[in-house]
């Protein structure tokens, strides 16, 4: 028996029930990994209400971890028992031990810890694909990065300083504030003081950002929008606020030709070679000193609910790791 979180039904956090469940011997192509660090994330709460829907329920939820490979299935190459892994995959994570898709699995470089692994994966590789494919952060670029004291935010804040990019802010208290400063922000606007939009313009003397990285959603959108120079882009990678509601996209004209995406980190991840490629970014970027992974929070893995209560409640910065 393996213990796991699982969820029986859509709701609030209580929904989250420390279970026994059994774990069979992996399939063809899989791995069982013994976990020894699982991140947490704002998506894994999207699961838990609804918001994004599972294949079925119940289901374990969690989106990344990190562990020791014990067993491998039929046809799986590339890996041993005692290899150190970790994995971005849609649920199943907050678990003790379980059968993982070797296609998704990475093997971990000396460098890079399992906690540091387990916190990155996901958070890592989102800013990974924000910051070098969605837009390709360049020296002298100027962008937004909502919730920058947030898992994400942190890593975001870090890494366009590192490409060379005046890095704007928000956050919603002065402490946060101060986190995000040391992370990377020339500035930080406290959003709950200061319109955000109105700030950008001032902090940038009218040619606001080329690029918005907007993790929060229907709150921020419209301010967004009008933080952006012509043929900026928005990338609307998140609905921590709730989901952004259909708009007249005739309005992107006349606020100047501006794009607006909303991509998501398996689109990117879809093909294994990009998969390595990505990592190998991330990792490469951890190992360089560029990018320094906060884990702000520690729990065990049968505290979950009291974590999701403390994320949804706007009370952490930086990442979340729970431990079997």
């Amino acid at each position: 028996m393996v213990a796991a979180i699982r969820v029986h039904e859509h709701g609030g956090p209580e929904v989250l029930k420390y279970e026994e469940i059994e774990l069979p011997p992996p399939g063809s192509g899989e791995i069982r990994v013994r976990q020894t660090a699982i991140g947490v994330n704002y998506i894994d709460t999207y699961f838990r209400t609804g918001l994004y829907k599972p294949p079925a329920l119940p289901f374990i939820a969690g989106n990344e971890a990190a562990g020791e490979v014990t067993a491998l299935g039929e046809g799986v190459s590339g890996f041993k028992v005692g290899d150190r892994v970790a994995y971005v995959v849609a649920l199943g994570c907050y678990a003790a031990e379980r059968n993982v898709p070797a296609a998704m699995a990475l093997k971990l470089p000396e460098g890079v810890s399992d906690e540091v692994a387990a916190a990155a994966m996901l958070k890592g590789l989102t800013a990974e694909y924000l910051l070098h494919r969605t837009y390709k952060v360049k020296r002298g670029d100027t962008v937004l990065v909502h919730a920058a004291a947030g898992g994400v935010g942190l890593i975001l804040g870090q890494w366009a300083k590192h490409l060379g990019a005046t890095v704007i802010g928000t956050a919603g208290t002065e402490e946060k504030a101060e986190l995000a400063r040391r992370n990377g922000c020339d500035h930080v606007i406290l959003y709950r003081k200061e319109g955000f939009a109105k700030r950008v313009a001032e902090i940038t003397n009218g040619e606001k950002c080329h690029v918005v990285y907007d993790g929060v959603g229907k709150t921020t959108f419209e301010g967004s929008l009008d933080s952006l120079r012509p043929l900026g882009v928005l990338a609307s990678f998140g609905n921590a606020s709730g989901s952004v509601a259909q708009f007249d996209l005739g309005i992107l004209g006349p606020k100047g030709s501006l794009f607006v995406t909303r991509p998501t980190l398996f689109t990117f991840i879809q093909k294994r070679a990009w998969l390595e490629e990505m990592a190998s970014n991330l990792f490469g970027a951890i190992s360089s000193g560029a990018v320094s992974i906060a884990i702000n929070r520690r729990a065990k893995l049968k505290d979950a609910a009291d974590i999701h209560r403390a994320l949804e409640g706007r009370e952490t910065t930086g990442a979340i790791v729970l431990t079997p």
